[in-house]
């Protein structure tokens, strides 16, 4: 049975589209399902932003096959973890959930390299192209740490 990982953030165009791509091509397709989801409706259907796309196709990933989608309740029963991008993400999914449970599974996806710190991933939609570079590097540290934990079955 494969283990279900899901990325949040706002849109879901900026970084849970970087954060999917990235997890995975570090883990085995066969034992681990990855997908990205936006708290927001605004983009649902849309491809990720040109710039997401830019910098994952400048370190050889491809997400431009992704496509938008807004988070769901039924979300907590198809997705073993839930990793949110930063606190706002991270209250807007805690407010769905109903049950301990449900809540367990949401984390946020920096407290992998900072725990417990609540180190939001900064939203760079509103920024320049060095927003994205900075994102995808914070992804792609975070990324590995899951990794290694999914790999150990400490996840």
């Amino acid at each position: 049975m494969k283990t279900r990982v899901l990325m949040v953030c706002l849109g879901n165009i900026c970084r849970s589209p970087l954060a999917e791509g990235i997890l995975k091509t570090k883990v085995d397709p066969e034992k681990v399902f990855v997908d990205s989801a936006g708290t927001g409706d605004w983009h649902v259907d849309s491809e990720p932003d040109k710039r997401s796309i830019a910098i994952a196709s400048k370190n050889g990933l491809d997400i431009s096959q992704q496509r938008g989608r807004q988070f769901s309740k039924k979300d907590f029963q198809d997705f073993d973890h839930i990793f949110v991008m930063d606190n706002s993400n991270f209250k807007d999914v805690i407010a769905i959930a109903e049950t301990d449970e449900e809540r367990q599974k949401v984390h946020l996806i920096l407290d992998e390299i900072f725990p417990s710190e609540n180190v939001d991933v900064p939203d760079p939609y509103h920024g320049g192209d060095q927003g994205f570079e900075n994102v995808y590097m914070m992804l792609d540290v975070a990324t590995d740490e899951l990794k290694r934990k999914l790999e150990s079955g400490e996840l």
